[in-house]
């Protein structure tokens, strides 16, 4: 702010006052302490005031010292320096490690002039001579608590540091109250200051997890040379000190991996035991449930608008189809007009041509050309397009009569050619596929033979009596056709197998004639022999004249029809045959009786090639 100016003057401006600038400034040496100090503090305070505070905390605790005389000081073993408490030698037990390095220098100042052999002697004590007096443990006490070194080494195996931990029984009953104070006295032992709090039952998650973690990863700079039972000074030669070395590590090694332990047993302990981790797991546990839960809902929500997009697409595709089939149907019809249009148009251009044909007497002189002429007229209507009728009737419509004949003839000669070319090409196929076919069939066997109807319906029968899976199914089959076939021919499996492979090459049409030419070979000798009756027993019986039966094939339905019947009514029924014969439609008694004999044949025909086939394998 400017200043108010006196009575009688006035403020003037000169110029713009320049914008605040804010500079971040670092404290750095003796200020950077005092600033860390002010922060942990939380108070605002000079360096200066700091060092005072300093210096008056340090005079109270010179007026607050006090040393504790250790009774069995006189009575201690020189000999024995190691084992014997430092602290209490030089009256500090109460301090211990807290103690300054002031604090050790005064206390041994104060017990030297109480304990020199000098002043002893003075007054009259007798002096044991040389390093047996006591007084040498007081000197291995100020050398071992002033060297930082060995100090620390001295303070990681202090005598009255407690090294137990607290079972889980201990800890479930009073956590807080049993394993605070076993942390916050180990806590002594991290190379990093600041060990974070035990806690209390409402610590956050976070403020838990650090302290765990903190613990987890805890790096201790307690070591265990003190404990050395070697000195390496006292070797006498360079191997000997290296061999005391290498015992002094291994032993160190051994005691810092138990000391870990120790630490892990009691992190592990807490942590099993700690209220506050089973808190933050159920709550985890509640929200994980949650979030599984959420996730589900929201699944469910992408299921159902996937479902729902489905649904529309379905209905989509369905307009869209029948749009589409709207259109096809309408471009059928436009087809279709279109269709008979050109239809109608050829049939007009064919009625004109032929008209104007006619009206020229067919371009002829006599009968016989004329004729002639009327079927070249009748196959150009067959054979040309409606453009070519067209163009051919706009030509004999303005021509004069040898211009038309002309035109006509040369018309009929292209179209004569094209048929020509036709015929030659369907020659050509017809003799490929009748060598194709004389090939095929001279590769069977039968010493280069052919094949007749007969053996190809044998062939058929055998191959539908023995299906796929039979076992060597074509050895069977040969084996069948040469017991069954009348033309003497014999079989192999190869030959069996190149003519069925031929077969199924067959068209359509020519496999229904073999089976026609075989069907009517068969009507005609199961009509040309004679009704006979066989011995069977009386109620399988039928009568000659009672009819002439269905001489139709059998059907796949009848055949179960029959099958069925024969199993509901075995051979000692009454009337056996005339209850089978009502069971299937269209079959009397005859017929069936015909059917099973043909099946009794078929099966013993079926076991006698098996059998064969496998008498020759055993061989």
């Amino acid at each position: 702010m400017l200043l108010e100016a006196a009575e009688g003057e006035e403020t003037g401006v000169c110029r713009a006052a320049a914008a605040s600038v804010q500079v971040q400034v670092e404290p750095v040496g003796r200020w950077f302490e005092a600033y860390v100090k002010r922060r942990n503090r939380s108070t605002s305070t000079s360096f200066q005031e700091l060092e005072e505070e300093e210096e008056s905390s340090e005079e109270e605790e010179d007026e607050e010292f006090q040393l504790e005389e250790y009774p069995m000081l006189r009575t201690l073993d020189p000999k024995d320096w190691k084992n014997q408490d430092h602290y209490a030698v030089l009256g500090l037990p109460h301090l211990r490690y807290k103690a300054t390095q002031k604090q050790i220098k005064a206390a041994h100042k104060a017990i030297v002039l109480k304990h020199h052999p000098d002043k002893r002697k003075a007054a009259g004590e007798q002096i044991v001579e040389g390093d047996n007096d006591y007084f040498t443990c007081i000197t291995k006490a100020i050398e071992i608590l002033s060297d930082p070194v060995k100090r620390r080494a001295f303070d990681s195996v202090d005598p009255t540091f407690d090294n137990a931990v607290p079972s889980k029984a201990e800890g479930k009953e009073n956590f807080f109250e049993v394993f605070s104070p076993v942390f916050d006295r180990n806590a002594r032992w991290s190379s990093k200051k600041h060990a974070p709090k035990f806690g209390m039952l409402d610590s956050s998650f976070e403020d838990v997890d650090n302290f765990y973690s903190f613990w987890y990863n805890f790096d201790s700079w307690r070591e265990f040379s003190y404990l050395d039972e070697e000195e390496k000074e006292k070797a006498e030669c360079r191997d000997e000190r290296r061999w005391i070395e290498k015992q002094n590590r291994a032993s160190r090694a051994q005691r810092k991996k138990e000391e870990m332990n120790r630490i892990r047993t009691l992190v592990d302990t807490a942590y099993s035991c700690d209220p506050r981790i089973k808190k933050f797991k159920e709550e985890e546990k509640a929200r994980k449930e949650s979030e599984k839960k959420a996730k589900a809902d929201a699944k469910k929500r992408e299921q159902e608008e996937k479902e729902r997009v489905r649904q529309a697409e379905l209905e989509a595709a369905r307009l869209a189809k029948e749009k589409e089939d709207e259109e096809a149907k309408q471009a059928a019809q436009q087809a279709k007009k279109e269709k008979e249009i050109q239809k109608k148009a050829i049939k007009k251009e064919r009625q004109k041509l032929r008209t104007t044909c006619k009206n020229w007497n067919y371009f002829a002189d006599n009968e016989a050309e004329s004729v002639k002429m009327m079927e070249e007229v009748e196959k150009l209507c067959d054979r040309l397009e409606l453009a070519s009728l067209q163009s051919l009737n706009e030509v004999l419509a303005t021509g004069s009569k040898e211009d038309s004949k002309t035109a006509v003839e040369k018309q009929v000669q292209e179209v004569n050619a094209q048929l020509q070319k036709e015929r030659e090409a369907e020659v050509q196929a017809r003799q490929a596929a009748r060598s194709a076919e004389q090939a095929s069939g001279g590769g069977g066997g039968g010493g280069g033979k052919g094949w007749n109807e007969d053996d190809l319906q044998l062939l058929i029968k055998a191959v539908n009596l023995f299906p796929a899976g039979t076992n060597a199914r074509w050895e069977v089959i040969a084996n069948y056709m040469n017991l069954h076939s009348t033309s003497g021919m014999k079989r192999t499996a190869k030959d069996v197998i190149n003519k069925a492979k031929n077969l199924q090459r067959l068209d359509p049409v020519q496999k229904d004639e073999i089976n026609r030419k075989a069907f009517e070979k068969f009507k005609k000798e199961h009509s040309s022999v004679p009704t006979t009756i066989d011995n069977a027993v009386p109620s399988e019986r039928f009568d000659a004249s009672g009819g002439d039966g269905n001489a139709a094939p059998w059907t796949t339905e009848e055949q179960k029809l029959l099958e069925q019947a024969l199993k509901t009514y075995p051979v000692s029924t009454p009337e056996r045959w005339e209850k089978i014969a009502a069971a299937v439609p269209g079959r009397n008694k005859k017929d069936c009786m015909k059917r099973y004999k043909e099946l009794v044949e078929m099966v013993k025909a079926k076991k006698a090639a098996q059998e064969q086939v496998a008498a020759k394998s055993k061989k």
